[in-house]
């Protein structure tokens, strides 16, 4: 058995865990926040056989996009000196972690 934990963008989330649910995974989503721009992201949990998995991170992929967004910076230039720019950065799509699990029960 393997534990799949795929954080995705909190646009996508809904679309994700629908498509891995309407394919018979059981989900767990739970609201996350990303380091860099601490921005809103969602971490599905799915439990799943390990011949399924494939199948699964697919679903996954097929509906976490990315996307390009602009994002305010800045820069210090000397003593009390600052500016801010835009920065085009890519958020989206998703990171997805496989573990293997030990015992798995259903109370």
């Amino acid at each position: 058995m393997k534990l799949i934990l795929a954080i995705i963008n909190k646009e996508d989330a809904a679309e994700v865990s629908s498509a891995l649910t309407k394919a018979r995974f059981s989900v767990t989503k739970l609201a996350t926040q990303g380091g860099f721009l601490m921005s809103g992201n969602t971490t599905i949990i799915c439990g799943t056989d390990d011949e399924k998995v494939d199948a699964a991170i697919e679903i996954i992929k097929e509906h976490s996009r990315q996307r390009k967004e602009i994002v305010p910076s800045t820069a210090t230039y000397g003593i009390g000196v600052t500016t801010s720019f835009p920065l085009e950065v890519t958020v989206g799509g998703a990171t997805i972690f496989v573990l293997d699990v030990d015992r798995f029960e259903k109370a």
